[in-house]
């Protein structure tokens, strides 16, 4: 089981890089359209939290279908 957390530190690590960048790009954006700060660190903390969901399933995904696809060439050869 500790091996399996060490393995997905990378993807952790990206996922959370990547969180922070999409947050600070949320709260400009939502701030040039909404002049008011409040909501844009409200809105800007909402749609990142769900993308950065959403991007560590997505990598996981991609993961598998690579490893499935690499032992299926293994297999065939």
């Amino acid at each position: 089981m500790a091996r399996l957390a060490i393995a997905q530190l990378p993807t952790l690590k990206k996922t959370a890089s990547y969180y922070l960048m999409h947050i600070v790009v949320a709260i400009t954006v939502a701030y040039a359209v909404t002049g008011n700060l409040m909501v844009s660190l409200t809105l800007s903390l909402i749609e990142p939290t769900v993308q950065a969901v959403a991007f560590f399933v997505h990598e996981k995904a991609w993961s598998r279908r690579e490893r499935a696809r690499s032992e299926a060439l293994a297999a065939a050869a």
